[in-house]
């Protein structure tokens, strides 16, 4: 594409685009978000999300998965749910120069240890609750994630991201009550989602131990759906337990 004749792409002040990534696991089961701790200036030695600048060759989502994969040390992270969440372009939220971050959000469902890529001088996973205060404005980037991460388990199926190939219900309960931070009505729990149709599916033939005295549970894997109708309200929202 050539540029049209007469126009001057150095009227306007040049700004960077950067990619900024809450990265949510279960682990020991609680909530836990990939942070990094800053080598450089500015916040230099401060905890915040992973991320980077948006190279001229990249789009924001190559971008975002390049910064995952030198974070996680995750070879391949084609297959792991990666969503955008939303711009932020407040001026002045950083002290270098104008720059606006395309903000995302992923999921991992077996996590690997952290390790600081690029400028950064560590990584590690961090109980969601213990954050604590990060640089930028990243703070409100890792609440906004975490309202749409909850919000979107309530009409999406998108709590199957957090789980292994095949799971149990169990196993599918626990991610619900760690994101939402609350405890679901078990046999309520198990009999919506068996109701909904494509939100699970069994695994013939496949059992688990869970450590109980009663018999293995079923394993069941993601099914076809995308959406839940109706969707599964979080007991804070519809008054009563799941």
């Amino acid at each position: 594409m050539t540029v049209p004749e007469g126009y001057d792409k150095y009227a306007h002040e040049p700004f960077a685009v950067t990619v900024d990534l809450a990265v949510f696991t279960l682990r020991a089961g609680a909530l836990h978000v990939l942070l990094v701790e800053r080598g450089q200036d500015p916040y230099a030695g401060h905890w915040a999300l992973p991320g980077g600048f948006v190279q001229p060759d990249e789009s924001a989502e190559t971008a975002a998965r390049r910064e995952l994969a030198e974070e996680t040390g995750l070879a391949d992270v084609t297959g792991l749910h990666l969503e955008q969440l939303r711009t932020y372009s407040e001026p002045g939220r950083d002290p270098r120069m104008r720059v606006v971050s395309v903000a995302f959000t992923a999921l991992l469902p077996h996590a690997p240890e952290a390790h600081g890529g690029s400028d950064a001088a560590a990584a590690r996973w961090v109980p969601y609750d213990g954050a604590g205060s990060l640089a930028f404005d990243h703070d409100r980037i890792l609440a906004d994630a975490h309202d749409r991460v909850g919000a979107k388990l309530e009409y999406t199926c998108l709590a199957t991201a957090f789980c292994p190939p095949e799971f149990t219900l169990g196993e599918l309960q626990q991610v619900y009550e760690t994101v939402w931070g609350t405890a679901l009505d078990r046999p309520n729990f198990r009999r919506k989602v068996l109701a909904t149709a494509g939100f699970v599916e069994p695994v013939p033939g496949a059992a688990r131990l869970t450590g109980g005295r009663g018999k293995p549970a079923a394993l069941y894997r993601a099914g076809t759906a995308t959406t839940l109708h109706p969707p599964l309200l979080r007991p804070s929202r519809e008054g009563r337990p799941v």
